[in-house]
C-alpha cells in the first residue's frame, strides 16, 4: 500500500479524444468514496482522484511519470480497478527485466518450432492481458529495436507471435510508466519519438514526497499500523522522531518511508520509537539539520525543527485543528505550540 498525491493534465497527439471536463457527460464515474489502497489527506487529493477516474474510463494509452518509489505501479492498478476492465486481467511487464533476445517471445508469444526449444506454442503477455490492461513498467529502459516492435503493437492493436505469419488482434488498455524524462529522451533520440507520442495521449505525474511534506505524518501512521500488524508489534513514534522524519528529504519516496518504518518496528525494542532509534543516515540527509537550522545540542536541534514544522503548518493550514490533524498531535498541543512560536516570531 502506498500514498500518492497526483497532478494530472491531458496531452493529446493528433487525437479526437475529449477533454477531462467533456468526459463528465460521456461516462459514469465509480462512486467508491475512498480508493482502497490510496491514503490521502487533502481536498486536492479528492479532486485528483476524480480526474484519475475520468482517465480510467478511456481506452487510450496513459503515461505515468514520477521518481522511483512514488507509487506509479499503485496508480496503474487504481486506473485499472476503476475502469470497465476491472474484472479482467492486469498484466505487468517490467521492460528493464526482459532480455532483448527474449522480448518478442515474452510479449507476443511464439508458435511451435519458432526457435530451438519451442516445443509447444506459447501465448505472450499481450495474450494474457486480452480484454484487460497491460502495464509497461520502466518503459524508458526498453532498447530501441524493441521499441519499434512495441510501437506497431500499440498503434495497430495487433501483433505477430514469433514464427507466425498471421497477425493477432489485441484488445488491451496500455499503461506505461517511467522514472525518467521521456520527452527529453525522445528529443535526443534515446527514445523513439513516435512511440512517446503514442503512449503520451494522457500523462499523470506523481510528485516526489519531499514536495508534499504534509503527507508524511498520515503515511507514518499508516505504515506503523500496517507493519505493526504484520510483525505483531505495536509501536508509536515520539513527537521528536516525527519532527525529524518530516524534515527528511526522502530520496526514495514512499518506498523508502515504508521500508524505514518496517525496519524500526522490527529493530526497536521499546514501544515508543525515539530519535535514538532512527538511523544516522537520516540526519545526514535531513535538510532541517544539515542546512543550518541548528548545529548545537540535540535538544536545540529538535526545538528548531519543531518550530519550523509548526510555523509552516500554521501558514499552510491556518487553524489549530487543521495543524493538529496535519502533524498528528492533539489540538491543545498544537494551540500551545502555535502561541509559543508565533510570539517568538513577533517579539
Amino acid at each position: 500500500m502506498e500514498y500518492v498525491i497526483l497532478s494530472i493534465r491531458d496531452n493529446f497527439h493528433k487525437g479526437q479524444i475529449p477533454t477531462l471536463d467533456e468526459l463528465d457527460s460521456k461516462q459514469e464515474l465509480l462512486t467508491d468514496p475512498r480508493p482502497e489502497n490510496l491514503i490521502y489527506h487533502s481536498n486536492a487529493m479528492d479532486n485528483v482522484i476524480q480526474a484519475a477516474r475520468k482517465v480510467a474510463g478511456l481506452s487510450a494509452p496513459c503515461l505515468l511519470l514520477g521518481e522511483s518509489g512514488c507509487g506509479k505501479s499503485l496508480l496503474a492498478k487504481f486506473i485499472h480497478a476503476n475502469s470497465g476492465r476491472s474484472e479482467t486481467p492486469f498484466v505487468v511487464v517490467n521492460c528493464a527485466a526482459i532480455p532483448e533476445q527474449l522480448f518478442e517471445s515474452e510479449l507476443f508469444g511464439h508458435v511451435k518450432g519458432a526457435f530451438s526449444g519451442a516445443t509447444t506454442a506459447r501465448g505472450g503477455l499481450f495474450a494474457k492481458a486480452e480484454g484487460g490492461t497491460l502495464f509497461l513498467d520502466e518503459i524508458s529502459e526498453l532498447p530501441l529495436p524493441m521499441q519499434a516492435k512495441l510501437l506497431h503493437a500499440v498503434q495497430e492493436m495487433e501483433y505477430r507471435p514469433v514464427g507466425s505469419s498471421t497477425p493477432v488482434k489485441a484488445n488491451v488498455r496500455i499503461l506505461a510508466a517511467s522514472n525518467r524524462n521521456l520527452e527529453r529522451m525522445a528529443s535526443t533520440g534515446a527514445f523513439r519519438q513516435d512511440l512517446f507520442f503514442r503512449l503520451n495521449v494522457f500523462d499523470i505525474t506523481i510528485p516526489p514526497l519531499r514536495q508534499r511534506r504534509n503527507d508524511i505524518i498520515p503515511l507514518l501512521f499508516h505504515f506503523l499500523n500496517h507493519y505493526g500488524k504484520k510483525h505483531h508489534a505495536a509501536k508509536q513514534l515520539s513527537p521528536e522522531a516525527q519532527s525529524l522524519l518530516c524534515q527528511h528529504s526522502w530520496p526514495g519516496n514512499i518506498r523508502e518511508l515504508a521500508h524505514l518504518v518496517e525496519r524500526l518496528i522490527v529493530t526497536t525494542e521499546n514501544e515508543i520509537i525515539t530519535v535514538d532509534d532512527l538511523p544516522t543516515t537520516l540526519y545526514e540527509n535531513t535538510p532541517a539539520i544539515s542546512d543550518g537550522i541548528s548545529h548545537g545540542s540535540l535538544d536545540a536541534t529538535l526545538a528548531a525543527v519543531e518550530r519550523k514544522l509548526i510555523l509552516e503548518a500554521k501558514a499552510t493550514h491556518g487553524s489549530s485543528r487543521k495543524v493538529a490533524l496535519a502533524l498528528g498531535i492533539s489540538q491543545s498541543r498544537a494551540t500551545r505550540l502555535i502561541r509559543k512560536y508565533t510570539s517568538e516570531t513577533e517579539s
